[in-house]
């Protein structure tokens, strides 16, 4: 049924030798969600529960180790719980709609804090960097579609309230709090940037090589003072380059490049490197280079890497015959998708030293090769302990190793080792085989009792088996059961990070119990600092040397060594260095130090360098009358003593000292559209720097009218005219899409020419874009062989009264149209009039053959329909009133040739005819009152057709009297509506108001 219909909940206090079934509800059918235990302090548990006939989840909370449990109802559906990191009863709740909660006295009361949260980006105040314990970091989404970094306190939170640490929209899901760190990435023109807070300054931008161009970044490690991150680049595809950064997190430099990446569920990426846990320092790296991948360990956080040794004999004792540097150990570095089991390599802070993985000997990673070596000195030498891959776990700080083999086939055998994976015995911990699906056991690894969990068959229940190892150990170690091992890298250097140390282990001969108060770590003594202490500096690299030589650093192309720093653009010494500096953490003392080397110099006057003009938010294209914050950069140069020039190109013009220094932005405004040119020229003593801008400045498109000719002969020219409200020259782009082709045609004009090749209807549409406004209008263009065209003119009064817009036009023709289909009984729709652009007032008729008859053929001369139009047209039967009794008389109009040309022969231009509808003649009405008036209202969203079934100026109506007569064709019951569908102007005109205009 794809619901859980029951559940059952069992406690033991016995290390799992007994259990007892705990009732919720007596009577009442609860199923089990989730369940969460305090981080802080064990005894208190909250469960996650919905019952069959409760509306809403409920709680089950519990003080005591879970011996007895309150419910508790919550009026939401709760996703997951957040527990504060000290305060054991406060707690967040996150919901399925994404609303988040908070309870301060373990979920019995809860209080809403913010809506629209992004799941998995939220997080508690971290201690010792938030001055307030109660704050709490938000990733939410706006009302309007953006999403912002914000933070309130847990007992006043409100939007009045609400802190924006970073100003503006930050990417979905990218808000990241760690440590000392603040994490956020922010896209904007198509350019994606990563900023950083150190312990909660301001964000400054993340300062990658410059040519790294990162199309993603995950942040690895935060761990003392000092951040990992993972980028990959523009020419990646499945790895990334390992870059480590300043104290600040602000500067990178690269320290491993090509690590192996995999994209898992829901797109998460997996990236092969592991912090080796216990040991401060060491990390595990699978590089791929040229197809192949490598294992690669370091002692050093990157300074120094190295392949791992492998054994000289397999775990039968033969030689392995595997030798550097053709053949090396390589390792697995995935994680469990089961939360119950290791991963393929495992380490523990209790068990420093202690590495247990699988993989392979060779040239390279094999993927089918899962066979499990071990280490116990942290990496410098390995042993193979099985042919298969096993899951592990650590007990009593590594005293004891379980291992039981990752199979699909049901097992009833386990191996444990008491001497750090030198010898192995089995133990058969059930007597029925059982599929494992996890190992369980006291968090921190340090007793002796384990669970082991599983089931029979897919059917049946779970099984679970306790294996105790208490019995095999009868005292507590003392101080003679211990031995030291001293930590050394590959080449046996023992001053790793600038310190040595030593560590101790339980004696292979000594069956003892290691107990909680056991600590692996011995003494550690401070060394004297050597060349391999140091790095080389930020955006420098190393040259290969000997060992005796020190390091050379030669400076990347992305920065230059022999110029002075950044901080020379505020007039003080700096230190000219080759480019060193200390691996953060290594704590060596004295000796050997190539920061301090070179003199202390002072401060050259430099030229402005690298002078930059921007508008804040990034965007150059504004509207009149709006706020433009000018904000001026520069990379290099003196700034104290710098003057800046200032051109906003309409007209200000200014003088600027300490521009840069301070940051602050020019404010302006743009009345009027155009395009300005903005110049900034910074000049001192040394020298000059100039930066230009050019900033649009658009009034939003307001209307969009394509005017196209509705009928067309086959190859005959015809231009396409976008009618555009405001007109903006030489600032708007069109784009013609003509048929069915994907590809536009671009123009700076608003008008293209062309040719329809085959008859049919055609679909012509456009889009004009200016600025950040796109409008956009379609219509539909008939291509025919064969048509008759009649050219007309009006009498002079008409042109008085004519406002030159494609709307009124389109009335002027249909309503000829439909006085000329009256008078001589042809249809309507074979009957099309075109009225032009511009002034005399002049018009085409184009009338249109009648569908073919299966029985005969139609001959175009024989056709009496010319000859009954021309008839009425001399007659003065056509006409219709202006407002105060002004008659507009029809007639025809005098060309080259006295007959009527055919279609695609005489190629009159002409506007597409679209029908409006009830309300074009209030368009008549607005556009002679308003003409000349801007700013008046209209839609931007045009429809791609009028309909031809919506009612017409003309009246339907049985009573309608001859149009020579003309005072009837409006209907005086017509209602007030209003027209914003079809030509995109908002009419609301009275009937009766229509009516007296037209017959005055």
């Amino acid at each position: 049924m794809g619901k859980v219909l029951e559940s059952s909940l069992w406690r033991s206090s016995d290390f799992g030798t007994s259990y007892t079934k705990l009732t919720l509800q007596p009577g009442v059918t609860t199923v089990i969600d989730n369940f969460y235990i305090c981080p802080t302090n064990k005894r208190k548990i909250i469960l996650v529960s919905s019952a069959l006939s409760d509306r809403d989840q409920s709680l089950f909370l519990s003080t005591d180790e879970g011996a007895t449990f309150q419910k508790q109802l919550i009026p939401f559906s709760v996703e997951t719980f957040i527990f504060h990191p000290r305060v054991e009863d406060k707690v967040l709740a996150y919901t399925r709609e994404g609303k988040l909660y908070v309870s301060s006295d373990l979920g019995k009361k809860w209080t809403l804090l913010q809506e629209r949260v992004t799941k998995d980006h939220v997080f508690w105040a971290v201690s010792g960097v938030d001055a307030d314990p109660d704050l709490v970091h938000v990733e939410a989404q706006e009302l309007g579609g953006g999403f912002r970094y914000v933070t309130c306190q847990v007992h006043n939170c409100s939007e009045k309230t609400l802190t924006v640490p970073f100003a503006g929209p930050i990417d979905h899901s990218s808000l990241t709090v760690q440590d000392n760190y603040i994490f956020v990435k922010a896209t904007s023109t198509n350019q994606t940037k990563y900023y950083i807070s150190y312990r909660r300054n301001e964000f400054v931008p993340m300062k990658l090589p410059k040519y790294a161009l990162p199309k993603d970044l995950q942040v690895i490690s935060t761990d003392e003072s000092q951040v990992f991150v993972a980028v990959q680049e523009w020419y990646q595809t499945d790895t990334y380059n390992l870059y480590q950064s300043d104290p600040r997190g602000v500067r990178y430099s690269l320290v491993l490049g090509d690590v192996r990446s995999s994209r898992q569920a829901e797109e998460s990426v997996v990236i092969d490197i592991l912090e080796v846990r216990g040991v401060k320092g060491v990390f595990l790296a699978n590089q791929k280079v040229d197809g192949k991948v490598v294992t690669l360990i370091t002692y050093s956080k990157g300074r120094d890497w190295d392949y791992l040794r492998p054994p000289s004999t397999d775990m039968n004792g033969k030689p392995t015959n595997c030798k550097p540097p053709d053949c090396h150990l390589h390792l697995h570095l995935r994680w469990a998708d089961n939360p119950y089991v290791s991963g393929t390599v495992h380490t523990k802070d209790t068990a420093p030293g202690l590495i247990m993985g699988a993989g392979n000997l060779g040239s390279q990673l094999v993927e089918y090769k899962e066979e499990m070596y071990i280490t116990s000195d942290c990496g410098h030498t390995w042993r193979q302990v099985f042919q298969e891959e096993h899951h592990i776990l650590y007990l009593d700080h590594g005293g004891v190793i379980v291992a039981i083999k990752d199979t699909s086939i049901p097992l009833k055998i386990l191996k444990f080792s008491v001497d750090e994976g030198l010898t192995w015995s089995t133990h058969n911990f059930t007597s029925t085989s059982v599929f494992v699906d996890g190992l369980l056991s006291e968090p921190g690894d340090e007793t002796l009792v384990m669970t082991v969990f599983g089931h029979i068959s897919f059917r049946s229940d779970w099984e679970l088996v306790k294996v105790d190892f208490r019995p095999w150990f009868s005292r507590q170690c003392s101080e003679e059961d211990y031995s030291s091992w001293n930590l050394t890298n590959l080449q046996g250097d023992r001053c790793v990070l600038g310190q040595q140390r030593s560590f101790r282990r339980r004696k292979p001969t000594s069956w003892c119990i290691k107990g909680r108060s056991f600590t692996a770590a011995l003494t550690a003594r401070v060394c004297q600092c050597r060349d391999s202490d140091f790095l080389c500096d930020y955006g420098f690299e190393r040259t290969p040397s000997s060992e005796s030589d020190a390091d050379k650093c030669f400076a990347n192309f992305w920065f230059n060594p022999l110029s002075p720093p950044d901080d020379c653009v505020l007039g003080q010494t700096y230190t000219s260095s080759l480019g060193y500096r200390k691996v953060v953490s290594n704590v060596c003392e004295g000796g050997v130090d190539p920061q301090q080397s070179p003199a202390q110099l002072q401060c050259p006057l430099l030229p402005p360098r690298g002078l930059q003009v921007g508008i804040l938010g990034e965007a150059v294209a504004v509207r009149p009358g709006e706020d433009v914050l000018f904000v001026v950069r520069q990379e290099q140069g003196d700034v104290l003593t710098t003057k800046y020039q200032v051109d906003l190109g309409d007209g200000f013009k200014a003088m600027y000292v300490n521009l840069t220094l301070t940051g602050e932005p020019i404010r302006h405004r743009y009345e009027n559209p155009g395009v300005y040119r903005v110049s900034v020229r910074a000049e001192n003593m040394a020298g000059h720097d100039e930066a230009v801008l050019f900033v649009q400045v658009n009034s939003p498109l307001q209307a969009l009218y394509l005017e196209v000719v509705p009928i067309i002969g086959v190859n005959q020219e015809v231009t396409l005219t976008a009618v555009l409200l405001p007109l903006n020259p030489n600032l708007t782009v069109f784009y013609w899409w003509i048929g069915h082709s994907l590809q536009p045609l671009l123009s700076l004009e608003n008008s293209v020419t062309t040719r329809f090749g085959d008859t049919g209807d055609v679909r012509v549409t456009v889009q004009a874009a200016c600025g950040t406004s796109v409008l956009q209008d379609s219509k539909v263009v008939r291509v025919l062989d064969q048509f008759q065209v009649m050219p007309l003119q009006f009498s002079k009064d008409l042109d008085a009264h004519n406002p030159n817009t494609p709307e009124w036009r389109e009335d002027i023709g249909l309503v000829v149209s439909r006085l000329l289909s009256k008078e001589t009984s042809i249809p309507e729709e074979l009957l099309v009039t075109v009225v032009k652009p511009g002034l005399p007032t002049l018009a085409d008729l184009h009338v249109l053959l009648p569908p073919a008859r299966p029985t005969r053929k139609r001959s175009l001369t024989s056709d009496k329909r010319l000859v009954a139009i021309q008839q009425v047209l001399n007659a003065q039967k056509i006409s219709f009133l202006l407002r105060g009794g002004v008659r507009v008389l029809v007639a025809t109009r005098d060309v080259d040739t006295d007959s009527p040309s055919l279609g695609g022969g005489g190629g009159y231009w002409a506007v597409a005819v679209v029908l409006i509808g009830l309300f074009a003649v209030g368009a008549f009405i607005l556009y002679k009152f308003k003409r000349k008036r801007p700013g008046r209202t209209v839609y931007a969203q045009m429809h791609n057709e009028k309909e031809q079934e919506m009612t017409s100026p003309v009246s339907h109506s049985q009573d309608v009297q001859s149009a020579i007569q003309a005072e009837e064709f409006i209907d005086d019951e017509l209602h007030s509506q209003t027209l914003g569908n079809h030509s995109g102007v908002v009419l609301s005109v009275n009937s009766r108001e229509m009516h007296s205009y037209l017959v005055g």
